[in-house]
């Protein structure tokens, strides 16, 4: 019991000592997944070269390699996230103008610790903090859109230039669609309720944290994130693996390749009524671009997932009446809709 409760202790009392250790070991069970893998595939009595045998591999190595980026990406970004509580995010929007304004609220969702769960309370402290509609909204698409989740995972499976595309991607409709948002002054159809409320004068606490504090961040943030998304982890690479090992490259280009050019808007129209994240549908992506998918109708059905999920839309209810609800999802799919074409043009 001695020995465990200081265990428990040395990340606080040793956190530079705690962070080398973990970033070692991070390191050497990141490039042990494929030598694993292909071993446990081999220790079954199943063919490496069948369909359910190449299934197998993908998910026993896309499992662990999935769970580690995410858990090693989350506790880095919770120490770094500990700075970006949603009161210093409403002091930092509140008071600017449209514009540049809708450009750091994007870049906001980038960095900060919000999802799509957050809408509502987020929301309404924005509103109450005097940020302009607008600015709102590229902040709301952004952080669920394009999240450090997101851009570790695309990183890991795809490499550098698919994420900065991606994060390009995103932060571009995110700000125009906010700005467009903006520009057409619906203030009248947010939720009466809403509207009534007393404006607060954003503030935020200059906190000093120490190191330790960063550390214990960083561990809230991976049982928080980790612990609610791990599901989704897995039923998405357990789609992946299925379409990796069984679905024929030749269908899957015929429905999502480039010549069928009604395939982005039906990536669109499928990923809307899906209810996950970045981190269940990367893995369904990285299938289907394995085997023959486009990938702008890639992009466009991991964008649609994850920015403009019915849940959410039924969340967002609460606060908006359904013109500006229908206007929001309209503006945002056109931009995604533009995403996935130009690409397939270009690519």
């Amino acid at each position: 019991m001695h020995v465990i409760a200081l265990s428990r202790k040395w990340p606080d009392t040793h956190p530079r000592a705690f962070l080398a250790l973990a970033a070692v070991s991070w390191v050497a069970l990141y490039w042990a997944l494929i030598p694993a893998s292909e071993a446990l595939v081999a220790a079954l009595p199943v063919d490496r070269a069948s369909h359910l045998g190449g299934a197998l591999q993908f998910f026993l190595y896309d499992t662990p390699k999935v769970l580690l980026l995410l858990t090693g990406i989350v506790f880095v970004m919770g120490m770094v996230n500990s700075a970006f509580t949603p009161e210093r995010t409403r002091v930092l929007l509140a008071g600017r103008t449209e514009g540049i304004a809708n450009v750091m609220a994007a870049s906001l969702g980038v960095v900060t610790p919000f999802c799509s769960c957050s809408a509502v309370p987020l929301f309404i402290g924005f509103v109450q903090a005097g940020v302009p509609l607008g600015v709102t909204f590229s902040f709301l698409i952004a952080a669920p859109m394009v999240n450090e989740v997101a851009l570790t995972l695309l990183f890991g499976l795809f490499g550098w230039r698919i994420a900065l595309l991606y994060l390009g991607l995103g932060l571009s409709v995110a700000i125009l669609a906010g700005w467009i948002v903006g520009r057409l002054r619906m203030e009248a159809h947010l939720e009466d309720w809403v509207r009534d409320m007393p404006r607060i004068v954003a503030t935020a606490d200059d906190l000093r944290l120490t190191l330790s504090d960063r550390v214990d961040a960083g561990f809230a943030a991976v049982r928080d994130i980790v612990g609610r998304v791990w599901p989704y982890i897995l039923a998405g690479i357990a789609i992946g693996a299925v379409i990796h090992g069984y679905v024929p490259e030749a269908f899957m280009a015929s429905i999502m390749g480039k010549d069928a050019w009604w395939s982005v808007p039906l990536a669109v129209v499928v990923g809307v009524p899906m209810y996950t994240n970045a981190a269940g549908v990367i893995p369904i992506v990285q299938a289907l671009l394995a085997k023959g998918a486009a990938l702008g109708t890639v992009l466009a059905f991991m964008m649609s997932v994850i920015a403009l999920s019915l849940p959410e839309m039924v969340i967002l209810r609460k606060v908006l009446k359904v013109r500006l609800i229908a206007t929001f999802v309209g503006v945002v799919a056109a931009g995604i809709l533009l995403v996935g074409y130009v690409f397939n043009a270009v690519l």
